[in-house]
């Protein structure tokens, strides 16, 4: 086929923008519409007809295993592939998506590059997801600053910090700092903290309480399986907040075993 038509189905309305603007940059894929919740995820399949549905699990309305259910009950002309998203790795839940139907499941965080590439081989065009791999390791070497903003921006959002709030961007500032010279973990307020102000033209109290404010929101959303998914499990407990400094080394040792895997 010359262009594999794609449905994005996400609740999260930043995440599920990104997937789709990055899916519709690459060459071969058209997004052909995106869902917030199952019900307009099935309504939307119906109408397009997608080659592949890339679906969160955990969605209003009516969910992703629901989604899977329904379409597999509804008599459609072409039913699409389907590519599960989701914050739960646990073994049952994956073998029941399987079981209902989809052809992968990627557990968030994801890769992009890695989803287009599912995207293309889920509508069996193998030869344009290999070149898509190749074209974005070579991305990824000229510009490993731009793909680290953009792992770091997909971690923040399966734990739940929005982008809009100041500590996000504090937040990713003193991550990637900490990446090129983890000795700034001991020097946080002494080095890090000033060095996130004097970039943001703030003060480092500011950064701080921005800082703490943000960890605070991703906690008080009470999404212990997200927090445990992406930092392992039992690392993050709800009732007990990380310090600013525990964060920072928790989300810089995760980027790190991402990178070295």
């Amino acid at each position: 086929m010359d262009t594999v038509r794609v449905v994005v189905a996400d609740d999260h309305a930043q995440l599920r923008e990104m997937v789709a603007q990055f899916l519709g940059a690459q060459e071969g894929l058209e997004v052909v519409g995106t869902a917030a919740d199952g019900v307009e995820c099935v309504r939307l399949v119906q109408q397009e007809e997608p080659d592949v549905l890339v679906c969160d699990m955990i969605m209003p309305h009516m969910d992703g295993y629901g989604v899977l259910e329904r379409l597999a009950s509804l008599h459609l002309g072409k039913r699409p592939g389907v590519i599960a998203l989701t914050a739960l790795g646990r073994d049952d839940f994956i073998s029941r998506a399987i079981e209902l139907g989809a052809s992968y499941y990627m557990v968030k965080p994801f890769d992009f590059a890695t989803l287009a590439q599912r995207v293309l081989e889920t509508a069996g065009e193998y030869a344009k997801a290999q070149r898509i791999g190749a074209h974005m390791h070579r991305a990824e070497e000229q510009n490993a600053g731009e793909s680290m903003d953009a792992r770091i921006a997909n971690l923040f959002l399966t734990v739940g910090i929005p982008a809009h709030i100041k500590g996000y961007q504090y937040l990713r500032e003193a991550v990637k700092m900490v990446l090129e010279n983890p000795e700034l973990l001991g020097r946080i307020t002494k080095e890090l903290y000033p060095g996130i102000a004097h970039r943001f033209a703030t003060t480092s109290s500011k950064v701080e309480r921005a800082i703490r404010h943000a960890i605070e929101v991703a906690w008080n959303r009470g999404r212990a399986e997200a927090l445990d998914e992406a930092f392992g499990r039992n690392v993050c407990s709800l009732d007990d907040k990380p310090t600013n400094g525990e964060f920072i080394a928790l989300v810089s040792d995760r980027l790190r075993i991402k990178e070295s895997a």
